[in-house]
């Protein structure tokens, strides 16, 4: 009888750890993050009929989509966009807020992707991002690269710990990169752009020849450590007056474009072997409306003449003096140090210059910034929508538009069933989900779980 039992016990221990291995899915080779700068879900869908087979068409039929997507924060740009897909978090934490912000000790724009030491880097984030826990994880073995037109896509997607980041340089139109990243990175540019002579014009096709030029020279995906990549494309149009016969230009082409990426890196690493992620940046770029011609509530608000009347406010209460530094985008910046000097509430100071300003024509709310004071103000004005921000001093122009811009997250490939999820989803829920699947930790600053 024990004879029996001891064979049952042992035939179902075995069975159990052969159905155990057969449901293990073993972490794809290859993560492809794709970002498209721009991206609407309203336009794939219009445009979809004109779209081939193995684009758009693939992803959402074999894909596994959030359909309502969205960013945990609020404005979003190119860079904070990219920032928050690749730590999983928010400018809070990461500190990119934008592409540029001003720098509190000069008082001057500065982008996001200056460096002192290497001309440009990574150094301005904050926090790990998903491709450095996966160098950290495989001890500096996984390969990490990214391509983008622009070079803060490029720096931001790639993170700190990366192999890579490509760009195009403005000036001369070719492929560059940063004297930070390695000197194979350095050496594969050089090479590329002997090879290919020509001039680039920053379109997506451009993109993907490099993104595909990078997985052959480094040998992406030819192991069992999983290497990334991440992409950066554009959906973004210039003229807002032929939107329609522009969009669908730049959608069909954006689609060709995708399929091509897909088919190319497939072949070379297996369909099994590989998993794309797509996304959105989650805003789009407003182009200036005549409101009042149509009747419509507008205004415009003068950033910096209002700085003026906040100065003579504050000085009138606490004494004369230059409380108030500069203005920037939105954004109001007081002399910190001042206050300090003269013992004055910080809050308290803050407090005042709300009663003030939410008194102004045009201005919706006022807050004071949530975001650390070297990459933000300390004021942040919303304007009504339909309201410009001019700040005289600096030329610059910010258009108010609250607006909703749907977008969906898509993972395909390797180990992703599909599925359409219609519950909403933030992208920096993509970080912690790629983490899971390639069976690392997240970021350090994530506190997102993972998509289901």
């Amino acid at each position: 009888m024990n004879k029996y039992i001891s064979t049952i016990i042992m035939l179902t221990v075995l069975t159990g750890s052969q159905m155990q291995a057969q449901s293990l899915q073993p972490a794809p080779r290859l993560v492809v993050n794709i970002a498209v700068d721009q991206l609407r879900t309203d336009y794939i869908e219009h445009f979809a009929p004109l779209y081939c087979e193995d684009g758009f068409k693939k992803l959402l039929q074999n894909g596994r989509i959030y359909e309502a997507a969205s960013y945990p924060f609020s404005p979003v740009d190119r860079a904070s966009a990219i920032a928050s897909i690749a730590t999983g978090t928010t400018p809070h934490y990461n500190n990119i807020v934008g592409t540029q912000w001003l720098d509190r000790n000069t008082l001057r724009p500065v982008l996001c992707t200056d460096d002192a030491t290497y001309g440009v880097s990574p150094q301005k984030i904050a926090t790990s991002t998903v491709s450095d826990e996966l160098k950290i994880s495989t001890k500096g073995a996984a390969l990490v690269y990214s391509v983008a037109s622009d070079k803060d896509a490029a720096v931001i997607s790639a993170g700190h710990a990366a192999d890579g980041a490509f760009w195009l340089n403005d000036k001369n139109g070719q492929w560059t990169t940063s004297t930070y990243y390695s000197k194979g990175a350095q050496a594969l540019v050089r090479t590329y752009n002997n090879s290919t002579n020509k001039l680039t014009n920053g379109n997506n096709d451009d993109v993907a020849d490099m993104s595909v030029a990078c997985i052959d020279n480094m040998a992406m995906g030819r192991d069992n450590i999983t290497d990334m990549l991440s992409v950066t494309f554009s959906a973004k149009g210039t003229d807002a007056t032929v939107w329609q016969s522009e969009m669908e230009i730049i959608y069909v082409k954006l689609d060709k474009t995708l399929a091509s990426l897909i088919k190319r890196i497939e072949d070379k690493v297996g369909r099994d072997n590989v998993m794309f992620v797509l996304t959105s940046t989650g805003y789009t770029s407003e182009q200036q409306v005549d409101y009042q011609r149509f009747r419509i509530p507008s205004g415009t608000f003068y950033i910096n003449r209002t700085s003026n009347l906040l100065n003579m406010y504050l000085g009138a209460i606490y004494g004369q003096g230059k409380y108030v530094e500069t203005s920037f985008h939105n954004q109001i910046y007081l002399d910190r140090k001042l206050i300090e000097q003269r013992h004055i509430s910080f809050n308290d100071i803050i407090a005042r210059s709300k009663e003030l300003l939410v008194q102004t024509a045009g201005v919706r709310s006022v807050s004071a910034s949530p975001y650390n004071p070297s990459v933000s103000g300390d004021l942040v004005i919303e304007t009504a929508p339909g309201w410009q921000i001019i700040n005289e001093d600096t030329n610059e122009s910010y258009f108010s538009r609250a607006a909703f811009i749907p977008f969906p997250i898509i993972f395909y490939g390797a180990g992703v069933k599909p599925e359409r999820i219609t519950t909403p989803a933030t992208v920096d829920r993509i970080a912690p989900t790629v983490a899971k699947a390639i069976r690392i930790r997240a970021p350090n600053a994530c506190s997102a779980a993972p998509l289901q």
